[in-house]
């Protein structure tokens, strides 16, 4: 009975050290865990309200910025969809003009209607509508662009033919063989142009025929 007591006695006291020695440790976490806490609380303090309102001011400012730039993309989209939103319906008119053109030139073409009455009729009717047609076009921004005797500008011709001529200097439209348009500042289609170019001289032309001779 003494040898049990003993050992009762014996595993009470060693848990009473086990949890002696488990109290130092419990308080080292629980204090670092305050030290974080205090740390971060401080960390917290660091800001001060003057500082705080001064990034809420930037925010703001950065905010507007985006609001005033997102505006005035809006504004420059509505501006362009408004001047330039019948674009492809203008384009697509030109047609109209260009049929009116052929038509001319068919009748003019037509032996059988050559110097007659009704040849003059139909072509005074086919030109008033015309012109007609280009006054509409010209009330909305819609202009031909002036071709003939003009240097030529890649802008706004396009060159589909060199014609020899030694009256005019190099590059200049003596020929114009679909007006072109603009809408605004923008090109609508080009004009297209024949261009004048010097004859050849008899010795540039014998030397081409010696070349395509020996080539052939």
């Amino acid at each position: 009975m003494e040898k049990e007591e003993n050992q009762n006695i014996a595993t009470e006291d060693h848990k009473k050290s086990e949890k002696e020695t488990a109290k130092p440790e419990e308080n080292l976490d629980s204090e670092t865990n305050k030290d974080v806490d205090q740390k971060a609380k401080e960390e917290v303090k660091e800001i001060t309200p003057e500082e705080k309102i001064s990034e809420l001011e930037d925010k703001v400012v950065r905010t507007f910025a985006e609001m005033e730039n997102q505006r005035r993309r809006f504004e420059k989209e509505k501006e362009e969809a408004f001047e330039y939103g019948g674009y492809s319906f203008a384009k697509e008119a030109l047609n109209i003009i260009d049929n009116l053109e052929r038509s001319k030139q068919i009748l003019e073409t037509d032996e059988k209607l050559k110097d007659t009455e009704s040849l003059k009729k139909s072509l005074e009717h086919l030109n008033i509508i015309q012109k007609d047609m280009i006054s509409i076009f010209e009330k909305n921004n819609i202009k031909p662009i002036e071709s003939l005797n003009k240097k030529l500008d890649p802008n706004f011709h396009q060159a589909m033919m060199e014609i020899e001529d030694d009256t005019k200097e190099p590059g200049i439209i003596i020929q114009e063989i679909q007006k072109g348009f603009t809408i605004k500042d923008r090109l609508l289609r080009p004009s297209l142009v024949g261009v004048s170019k010097k004859t050849p001289k008899k010795e540039e032309k014998t030397k081409e025929n010696k070349e395509n001779k020996e080539d052939k």
